[in-house]
């Protein structure tokens, strides 16, 4: 297995580009990238790979923008059933 594991900023140094573009690409979806314990971002060898891709422009070609997501995608919070029921207004 050649894989090798980088945190963001060691990541963004091997692509010489910014910790903040890397983390806002994956955070938004645009870019691959592994998630470990609590949403520690992780990029692989091969994720690297891929991103290089994505943001190739090839001559002859049109530029094409990577996609701009709507705004920040809300996950619905669910309660648990225990909270719930504390958080219910007494009758």
């Amino acid at each position: 297995m050649d894989i090798e594991f980088f945190e963001p900023a060691e990541a963004a140094a091997l692509m010489r580009c910014t910790e903040s573009w890397l983390r806002d690409g994956a955070t938004s979806g645009r870019f691959p990238h592994a998630c470990w314990g609590k949403g520690k971002i992780i990029f692989t060898s091969e994720h690297i790979l891929e991103i290089a891709k994505l943001s190739e422009i090839l001559p002859g070609s049109a530029a094409r923008p990577l996609p701009v997501s709507e705004g920040p995608a809300v996950k619905e919070r669910l309660i648990g059933t225990r909270a719930r029921v504390r958080l219910a207004p007494a009758n």
